[in-house]
């Protein structure tokens, strides 16, 4: 193959929708281009010795937040190895602060933006003249009706094994400042009946689970409601073949049409990723974020009680001008409303996107490494933000996971914020670590935490066991929860909601 795309997937699972687009759209070129898609974590050389293998004349990485250390290393050593490869970058970490960026000086090109047209472009003068003078290319946005849509690339086994991202739309039309979104002008919708023609046509191949990227998923309602209404009758028609579609929702635009539609979902079928951020208005008024707090809580309570819909609720700690306190505040209300997840993420400085305007007023310390994650503001100090850091992975093992379904309640028995810090910061003197816990060992350590706090050992094993039925090793599931193969994994390798969309 003359041109290879490339990528290092956070997971397998992850099959990258980017490298898709830009295949699909590849025109003439297309027949001389393929795929080669890689995991993280994988050894180097390996990875240079296979590229090469294809002999090609171009290789074009997708560079993202997860993987842009060791598409670094990859770079450099193909350009030790073989310097004639022509090295094209494309992708979110390197559409913005080029300059700054080794990746870059090692590249020979980088196309910034969106590449659908601009990257075949950049391929055919490389392979034929005129040779680009630039080395950065800013990326031309076509309409969206000449943009062809991928979805044929995805393979049997991608079909078969791995998570099929769908977009209807692109763009979001907030202008949150920790979100590389927020530089978007608007949400551009592609052609509804052209997209739901790919979307029955992967049905028809066997797809069943289908995460939408959308930013803004329920901005257009009519538009929800004809996707929605597609995934509706596949269930009616094949009610013994689940399906399990996946959507980003704005939470306070939930107009009682959508609720309607909602509630005729089955159990497992729907998840709902809504971030919230942060209930604090001046916060949100600092980072350009618009909600309506009063009725994003509403929503939730709804969902939560009247439909069978799975929520997956994102906090974000270490925005400008939020303490603990206030961050507290809005987590306890969170946890009062019950959705099925709260995603306790901490910022992060994503190239490109506004929040920098507040690093020096608001004192941000930010690590310089991937993937950019705040170490501390004026409002919280290092040391309390790595405890934050300990309780968003204890709350992930031990809330979010669906192990401890009946116990986590009794351990938020007061203030749920409060309380949890205080086993977490517990926990982390038992065991000095966030990682590699056995799960046996957690469920003994839960227990005497509980029993510390007061309960009687029979009751602690009791409730225990009300969650494990005996067995450590087989958790009950999470009722109306999907089966974890069968959904997105609730800790991805990539970071938080934040930058996870940047996958697409």
């Amino acid at each position: 193959m003359t041109i290879l795309l490339s990528t290092l997937n956070a997971r397998y699972a992850h099959a990258s929708l980017g490298l898709r687009y830009l295949l699909a759209n590849m025109g003439p070129l297309q027949e001389q281009t393929t795929l080669m898609e890689f995991v993280i974590g994988a050894k180097t050389t390996e990875l240079v010795e296979r590229l090469l293998a294809k002999q090609p004349r171009i290789v074009g990485f997708g560079v993202y937040i997860w993987n842009v250390e060791e598409t670094t290393r990859v770079v450099a050593m193909l350009k030790r190895v073989a310097p004639e490869v022509v090295i094209v970058l494309g992708g979110p970490e390197v559409s913005h602060e080029t300059d700054k960026q080794e990746i870059v000086r090692l590249a020979d090109y980088v196309v910034t933006g969106w590449g659908d047209i601009t990257f075949p472009k950049l391929c055919g003068e490389i392979l034929h003249g005129p040779k680009p003078l630039m080395k950065i290319h800013a990326g031309v946005q076509p309409p969206m009706a000449d943009i062809q849509l991928p979805y044929a690339l995805y393979s049997d086994d991608d079909i078969a094994h791995r998570t099929i991202y769908v977009e209807a739309s692109r763009g979001c039309p907030f202008k949150c400042e920790f979100c590389l979104s927020s530089l978007d002008k608007t949400a551009w919708p592609f052609g509804i009946d052209s997209f739901l023609a790919e979307m029955d046509s992967l049905y028809a191949r066997g797809a069943r689970l289908f995460k939408f990227v959308d930013r803004t998923f329920n901005l257009n309602v009519k538009t929800s409601q004809r996707i929605m209404q597609f995934f509706l009758e596949k269930i009616a028609a094949h009610p013994d073949e689940p399906v399990y579609a996946h959507f980003e929702l704005v939470p306070d635009h939930l107009p009682e049409a959508l609720k309607a539609t909602i509630a005729q979902f089955p159990p497992g079928a729907l998840q709902f990723e809504i971030g919230i951020q942060s209930f604090n208005p001046e916060v949100q008024t600092l980072v350009s974020r618009r909600q309506d707090n009063a009725k994003a809580a509403e929503n939730i309570r709804w969902l939560t009680t009247q439909s069978h819909a799975h929520l997956h609720v994102d906090l974000i700690a270490g925005l400008p001008g939020e303490d603990v306190d206030s961050f507290a505040r809005g987590f306890d209300q969170l946890v009062a409303l019950g959705p099925h997840e709260i995603q306790f993420g901490i910022l992060k400085r994503l190239r490109g996107t506004p929040i920098i305007r507040h690093t020096e007023p608001f004192g941000m310390v930010y690590d310089p490494y991937p993937p950019y994650t705040v170490l501390a503001t004026d409002r919280i100090d290092f040391a309390t933000m790595q405890r934050l850091v300990r309780f968003a992975r204890y709350w992930d093992l031990v809330a979010n996971s669906g192990r401890f379904n009946h116990t986590v309640k009794a351990l938020l028995a007061d203030s749920p914020f409060a309380s949890f810090m205080a086993f977490s910061d517990w926990i982390y003197t038992r065991t000095d670590a966030t990682h590699r816990i056995a799960l046996e060992k957690l469920a003994r350590l839960v227990q005497q935490w509980l029993q510390l706090r007061g309960m009687a050992p029979a009751e602690a094993a009791a409730l225990l066991a009300s969650d494990y039925a005996g067995n450590v090793d087989k958790p009950a599931r999470q009722a109306g929860k999907p089966p974890h193969s069968a959904a997105e994994p609730r800790k991805p390798a990539a970071p938080e909601r934040q930058v996870r969309h940047l996958a697409a």
